[in-house]
């Protein structure tokens, strides 16, 4: 324990996207507190002719939007926020509105506009000597990569970037790269490293006072905990203290990803009928917020427990074929052997083998984008 806190640098968690007026609103500050105090902050900015301090209030404005799931509405603040500080030649602030834009893009499964943007913004942030937005923007180029299930791509920069988070003492992107290489060794099969370094991640988050890194943490470590363990209690018991993280703060995307986790526990234990409800309540919120990704994974999980209910064969099989596709258009290069996989668990496998569902699009390639994006030297 004492060596991971010297690691972490012992440092509380800030968040360098709530910035001017703003700077000194806490990590775990409500999302609508958030809102309120950036949208009120940017009209005095307005008013006063300063369009530095307008971008940066934007910024703020967008996160919150954007962790909220009001995406629409995220979508024009971020764009705002660009206009206005590429207007008052503020490269450093053009560099956040375009990192904004590019975890936009991420949540709502636009992957090749992700790193466009985000390419653009690690750019930027070099030419406005902003090491931190370029730190945060490599980082979301590694986090789309691995999303998209290239781990090869971009587990060395992963590391690279803990490395770095851990030497300049930034807690919360040290709990980020925790968590993102604990994901990749869970999903492939190494359990025993995953946990250890989720709960690394929880106790950083937890010392850093950063509630959000911590209830995501959370849910990594209940997930290991169910499908390693087979302890679905104590999984929904970390799962219940993460959801209350979330709404302390108004994680509106992180709580759907928590609902379809705690689906995932009880569909493990053989608790179908929960699992459905569970799933269930995951789709409508992930459609509600018009994340992608999310509502095709929480559908998958939905045709999984309706599958254990007794739903027809083949509606099941259709249904599989169906989120495929879906999840072939995102750019997920894990959706073949997803949809395959399920569909041997559930014995209506194989599933047809078209050479692509109709309309879908080839995600990008990861190791291109990062090489794209200059990060050979960290890499």
């Amino acid at each position: 324990m004492r060596d991971m806190t010297e690691r972490a640098g012992g440092a509380k968690a800030f968040a360098p996207e709530y910035q001017g007026a703003l700077g000194a609103l806490s990590v775990n500050a409500s999302l609508p507190e958030v809102l309120a105090s950036g949208l009120r902050e940017r009209e005095a900015a307005r008013a006063a002719g300063d369009a530095r301090e307008a971008a940066r209030c934007g910024l703020a404005v967008a996160e919150a939007y954007r962790r909220l799931g009001r995406t629409e509405e995220a979508d024009r603040a971020w764009k705002d926020s660009f206009r206005v500080a590429r207007a008052a030649d503020q490269p450093a602030a053009m560099a956040w509105a375009l990192w904004s834009g590019g975890t936009l893009a991420r949540q709502r499964g636009a992957f090749r506009l992700a790193y466009r943007l985000l390419r653009l913004a690690a750019e930027w942030g070099e030419r406005g000597d902003d090491v931190v937005v370029r730190g945060y923007s490599l980082a979301g180029l590694a986090e789309t990569g691995r999303i998209q299930g290239d781990y090869a791509a971009v587990a060395v920069l992963h590391e690279q970037l803990l490395a770095e988070a851990r030497r300049r003492g930034e807690a919360r992107h040290t709990v980020w790269a925790l968590e993102g290489i604990a994901q990749m060794h869970r999903n492939t099969g190494l359990y025993d490293k995953a946990l250890a370094l989720f709960e690394e991640a929880a106790e950083t988050a937890l010392r850093a006072e950063d509630r959000r890194g911590w209830a995501w943490a959370l849910r990594g470590v209940a997930d290991v905990v169910s499908v390693r363990d087979g302890d679905a209690g104590r999984a929904l018991e970390l799962l219940a203290r993460a959801e209350e993280a979330c709404r302390e703060v108004g994680l509106t995307s992180a709580l759907a990803y928590n609902h379809k986790m705690r689906g995932n526990v009880l569909y493990r234990a053989g608790r179908y009928p929960e699992a459905r409800e569970l799933y269930a309540r995951a789709l409508e919120e992930f459609e509600g917020m018009r994340e992608p990704r999310g509502t095709a994974l929480a559908r998958l999980g939905l045709a999984k427990a309706l599958a254990r209910l007794g739903r027809d064969a083949a509606e099941t099989a259709a249904e599989l074929v169906e989120i495929r596709g879906l999840l072939e258009r995102i750019g997920l290069r894990q959706a073949r052997r997803m949809a395959a996989a399920a569909a041997d668990e559930l014995g209506v496998g194989p599933l047809p083998d078209a050479s692509r569902t109709a309309g879908a699009v080839a995600g990008p390639s990861p190791a291109e984008e990062l090489r794209s994006a200059g990060t050979e030297a960290l890499r």
